[in-house]
Order: C-alpha cells, then structure tokens, then sequence
C-alpha cells in the first residue's frame, strides 16, 4: 500500500510518480529508523542515507524530522483508513459490532507490524505521552467512514460518540503494549468488551 500523505503535511507535493515514490523511500526510511533510534536521535540526513536520496530531496519535502513524524502519521492514517474500509467490504452488514472489530483489529494489527508506529502512530505520540488532535482526527474520520455503514448521520452527536471511544480505546491500547511487546491480551480484551458495552448504549 503506497499511500502518500495529505498535501498539507508537505512543503512540496509530489507531483511525478518518480517523486512520489522518493516520498514514499523517505517514509518508510523514517519509520525504520524511529524504530531502530527513537525520535531523538532521528535526523534527516540518516533518513537520506537510510532512503539512498541527496539530502536536498528531504528538505524538498519537509523542513525538519518533525514534519517528517508528521507526514508519516498521516500515511498512518491513510492506510489504517482504507485497511479499515477493506475489512467493511468483506464483512457486508454486520452491523457496528463487526465495524468496531474491523477498527481496533486493524489498529492492533499496525500497533504490531507497521514500522515507527509504535512512535508516531496517528500523531499522538510525539512529544511522548501526548495527546489530544490527534484522536479527533481519527473520530472525525470514523464518523465520515461509518455513518453510512451505520445509517446514521455523521452529526456532532455521532463524532462524539467516537471520541469518546477512540480516547478510551487510545488509552487501553497503549496500557496493553506497555505491558507487553505485542499487547498484553487481556487488557485488550477487557477494552474490547469495554468499547461493545459503551456503543451498545450508545448505538443501540
């Protein structure tokens, strides 16, 4: 999956399929090293020499290793988004109960296999421990990707009933992944029946 990051993450938006696929080298580069280095000690000449591109072509799309993070949670997005969508097409109408699957499945699934996500995630962890934009990112693109789904309308009440779940399913994930390399399974258990008996309120 080559999705590249909304325009806005960019200085420059790629505009040949020889630049997007740079884009792309530089990404993943990113992502390898922020598993391999932390943030920290991230920089943007290691991400050209990881991504084999002149340094040039990394300050052509981002000024610093922050908008570098940025980008890459926005990729982040993209593909939890579509990998989200995937998972809908196959279920059919299995009502909120299978899109709830779909969506945790899909983001402990990344939180397991996608580089530098463990950092980066959705935007939510650089500094670490923040939080906050993010998530209302991701309850507004919830709303816009399964009210249709739902039937219902992608209304205030709607994307709030998503962040509340996105919040709390933002806090006991990452409770399950402190307490294991690959999640902690009862915690992420527990989170599950947590979010079906809240939506069962709310969705009902």
């Amino acid at each position: 999956m080559k999705a590249v990051p909304h325009p806005g993450t960019l200085r420059r938006a790629p505009v040949q399929r020889r630049s997007a696929e740079r884009l792309t080298r530089i990404l993943d580069a990113c992502a390898d090293l922020l598993d391999e280095v932390g943030y920290d000690d991230l920089s943007t000449r290691a991400v050209a020499q990881r991504a084999g591109v002149p340094i040039g072509s990394v300050y052509r799309f981002f000024g610093n290793k922050r908008q570098m993070a940025d980008a890459l949670a926005q990729r982040n997005l993209e593909r939890w988004t579509a990998r989200v969508a995937e998972r809908l097409k196959e279920t059919g109408d299995g009502g909120w109960q299978s899109a709830m699957d779909a969506v945790l499945d899909e983001y402990i699934a990344m939180k397991r296999t996608a580089p530098g996500f463990s950092l980066v995630d959705f935007g939510n962890q650089i500094p670490v421990g923040t939080r906050g934009e993010p998530n209302h990112r991701v309850a507004d693109r919830l709303s816009e990707l399964l009210s249709g789904y739902l039937d219902r309308e992608p209304d205030d009440d709607l994307r709030r009933t998503f962040l509340v779940a996105v919040e709390t399913a933002d806090t006991l994930v990452h409770l399950a992944f402190r307490m294991a390399p690959e999640g902690d399974d009862r915690i992420l258990v527990e989170a599950r029946e947590l979010l079906r008996a809240y939506l069962a309120r709310v969705l009902d």
